[in-house]
């Protein structure tokens, strides 16, 4: 895929991953170029941001840092292959010391 097509869709998913994070009452802080800094209660953050060069999206997380890339309309880890909301769920629960309920919006 090249960058023409990957960076529309990149932002399109950061655009609802912020407003998942929004919707379940967590804080987002839109950085320069898109970077979502997502602040949970304790004070810890999440990064999201996309890699135009490696076209992927990358979330820095407490419990590691985590690479997806697009295929056939979902992103998919790079090391584990699990899908980005299912792995936002667990991130955000283990972050947030509670269960979180990330929902894609359309």
């Amino acid at each position: 895929m090249d960058e023409k097509l990957f960076n529309p869709l990149a932002e399109q998913e950061l655009d609802r991953i912020e407003r998942a994070f929004e919707a379940a009452g967590i804080d987002v802080e839109v950085q320069p170029g898109g970077v979502l800094q997502i602040e949970f209660d304790d004070g810890s953050q999440m990064i999201i941001n996309r890699h135009s060069a490696a076209r992927e999206i990358w979330v820095a997380a407490k419990l590691g840092g985590f690479h997806f890339r697009p295929d056939a309309g979902q992103w998919i880890g790079t090391r584990d292959g699990v899908e980005l909301w299912a792995a936002l769920n667990r991130l955000a629960s283990a972050q947030a010391g509670e269960t979180v309920t990330l929902v894609r919006p359309a």
